[in-house]
């Protein structure tokens, strides 16, 4: 038997659905000859972007939860719905598409790390939630928790934020190409509006959540081990970003269920060809999919740096989410993995939900 995300799946009598399952998310490797990044930065991110790629997947299945829902399965050589087309072409490795591999490198420069470094799961949480700001059409809420805590009334503040109608200079000399451009187009989906009491509408972003942890110091500690699993059974979209084998910058793994002590996985280690636009905008997307047998791991095997990510599309999965968490994986352990609360404690500074920032890759 498999879980993912709220399906269980009996190998013996369902494995073509379980195949179908994996092969409908969208699959991101090491990719080659691709334009240098920044310019004259390196054309293919083999042996550094696997982190990267795991962050993209996690954002990816976010947007597909979000814009075609859980049951929605691809196929090859079949014709695929707009909304998941306009998905897949905010991932290509192109400078202009807005979480490519391009972006997302040169925003990490902000974060400290240079152009083709090694990132961490939280250095590549900081990086979604930066580009996140830009994307209009998908208007995500990007959460990273700090010290291990989810705080609902910063969620809450962030995803019912109204930003400012203020234009932003950035430099997009050599950092966006027409992300810029891009970023101006009203959004068409991602936003549940609801009246407020004073009768105006407030409206509430979808919310991905990413978690960022230490379960352990050389090795996860086997106490997270029925809580860690118990994260699959929670509904909504969830994900994690891991190690494996105690040796991190080798290994980092998109997890997307389990079995018995055994995570499902997809895995960022093969480089295949940079695939461009074709002629009418369309994507050939089979390298995009993974169409063999999920591989697995022991979950003692992992690092013990990982992020959890989940996505609420809407204020009431946001509720349910948080009831969910508390009854069945904060309350039945002795040794939490992270702690939620209601308020904003006192000792931190005050919560300000983030706007676009003004970008520059001067150095970069």
């Amino acid at each position: 038997m498999i879980l993912i995300y709220t399906y269980i799946y009996f190998l013996l009598l369902e494995k073509s659905e379980l195949l179908s399952d994996v092969s409908s998310r969208l699959w991101f490797t090491y990719r080659k000859k691709f334009t240098p990044i920044g310019g004259t930065g390196p054309s293919s991110d083999t042996g550094w972007g696997c982190m990267l790629r795991c962050g993209q997947m996690i954002l990816a299945q976010a947007l597909v939860y979000g814009h075609l829902g859980r049951d929605w399965r691809w196929e090859k050589g079949t014709k695929q719905p707009e909304e998941y087309n306009r998905i897949l072409q905010c991932f290509l490795d192109k400078k202009d598409c807005c979480y490519s591999i391009h972006q997302m490198a040169q925003m990490g420069v902000g974060e400290g790390k240079s152009v083709g470094e090694w990132y961490g799961p939280n250095t590549v949480a900081q990086v979604l939630k930066k580009l996140a700001l830009f994307d209009e059409w998908n208007s995500l809420a990007v959460y990273v928790s700090m010290d291990n805590t989810v705080v609902i009334e910063d969620i809450k503040k962030l995803c019912r934020h109204h930003p400012r109608n203020t234009r932003i200079t950035i430099d997009t000399s050599r950092f966006t190409g027409n992300f810029a451009h891009s970023s101006t187009i009203a959004h068409k989906a991602g936003l549940n509006r609801n009246p407020g009491a004073t009768g105006h509408c407030i409206a509430w972003k979808p919310l991905l959540l990413i978690i960022p942890l230490r379960m352990g110091i050389n090795y996860i500690n086997p106490v997270y081990t029925d809580a860690f699993k118990e994260c699959f059974k929670v509904c909504f979209v969830m994900v994690c970003l891991s190690g494996l084998g105690g040796v991190g910058i080798n290994s980092y793994y998109f997890l997307i269920g389990y079995t018995g002590d055994e995570l499902v996985y997809l895995d960022p280690h093969t480089t295949q060809t940079v695939v461009d636009l074709e002629e009418g905008g369309n994507v050939d997307d089979q390298s995009y999919h993974c169409q063999r047998a999920p591989r697995r791991m022991k979950i003692l095997n992992l690092d013990p740096s990982v992020a959890l990510g989940f996505f609420c599309k809407d204020e009431h999965d946001f509720d349910s989410w948080c009831n969910l968490v508390q009854k069945e994986i904060l309350k039945k352990q002795s040794l939490r993995m992270f702690e939620l609360v209601q308020k904003h404690p006192p000792h931190w500074p005050p919560f300000v939900p983030p706007t676009k920032p003004e970008v520059s890759t001067i150095g970069a």
